[in-house]
């Protein structure tokens, strides 16, 4: 696993990590979510980006999604901030 601080709190702490999955569990299963995933996977298809591909389908501040370098864009506002889904 990583070594990130989140992934060793969760990897010594089996109970945190299995209620955290039971969340996101949850929490995909919304329609919010669901569609998200949807256009994400639409414009990754798009751009032309396969499974393992070093870029990321980043979104613009237009909303339209290029094809970025990982590294770049999830350093962008923050890293590990959370997107809000209603």
């Amino acid at each position: 696993m990583g070594e990130s601080k989140s992934s060793k709190y969760y990897l010594s702490n089996p109970a945190a990590k299995a209620k955290k999955n039971a969340y996101q569990k949850e929490y995909n299963k919304k329609p919010a979510a669901k569609k998200h995933r949807a256009e994400c996977n639409k414009g990754r298809k798009q751009l032309g980006l396969k499974k393992g591909d070093k870029r990321d389908a980043s979104h613009t501040k237009s909303g339209k999604m290029v094809a970025e370098k990982r590294s770049t864009n999830r350093a962008r506002n923050g890293a590990g901030s959370n997107r809000k889904l209603k």
